[in-house]
């Protein structure tokens, strides 16, 4: 093990599996800045690196696993959708109850910086639940005493996805198109290449900037 795996940024990583994710994770490995890569995930990972240690964990149980938190900054990439989940409370289960359990945690075992990916639109005040829940995980977060917190909100994401979406499907073809007309403060919501959303999730995780921040599609 080289001295800049011993010395580098300690790094952990839930959501390795998704469609943002796995290429944080493809950043994280190739990255010299980051010598430690704990992944938490509900299945083993069939990518072997020096520096990477997957753990198999179940999200019901989080608090199990804390004492395997041992990082700098947490990269949260937890989603999912409705269809894929069954239900509006499953859905809800992954995208806040998961993703605040896991930044308590985080928080308590000393991480200093928690970089989520949400989405557009996120508002715990919304009548949209989608948009509501995502709302709450933000908050859940930016509520806790990291150092810092960074907040993505991309809008429709780019990319080959092992599992379908019938919706972001269909939109797809679409994206170049319909992009040329958002402008201003409708650039937010601009299609945006899941693996850009990744580069600047790993940008983050290196940042020494304070506090809570939100960032859009012209960030």
């Amino acid at each position: 093990m080289t001295a800049q795996r011993q010395t580098g940024l300690r790094v952990l990583l839930a959501g390795a599996t998704g469609l943002v994710g796995g290429h944080c994770l493809t950043r994280l490995l190739a990255d010299q800045d980051i010598g430690q890569v704990a992944v938490f995930a509900r299945r083993t990972l069939e990518r072997m690196h020096p520096k990477l240690t997957v753990h198999v964990v179940n999200f019901d149980h989080l608090g199990d696993h804390a004492d395997a938190i041992n990082a700098d900054v947490t990269l949260c990439c937890l989603g999912t959708t409705q269809r894929a989940a069954g239900s509006p409370e499953a859905f809800a289960k992954v995208d806040h109850i998961y993703v605040a359990e896991l930044a308590r945690l985080a928080a308590a075992r000393g991480v200093s910086r928690f970089v989520l990916v949400s989405a557009v639109g996120a508002d715990p005040g919304s009548p949209v639940f989608y948009n509501r829940i995502k709302g709450r995980a933000e908050t859940a977060a930016s509520e806790l005493p990291f150092k810092a917190v960074h907040i993505l909100r991309p809008s429709l994401l780019l990319g080959a996805r092992l599992e379908p979406r019938p919706v972001e499907d269909w939109s797809k073809p679409f994206a170049p198109f319909w992009s040329l007309f958002l402008w201003g403060p409708f650039s937010r919501y601009r299609p945006i290449a899941a693996e850009t959303v990744a580069i600047r999730m790993v940008e983050l995780a290196k940042s020494d900037q304070e506090g809570v921040h939100i960032h859009y599609f012209h960030d």
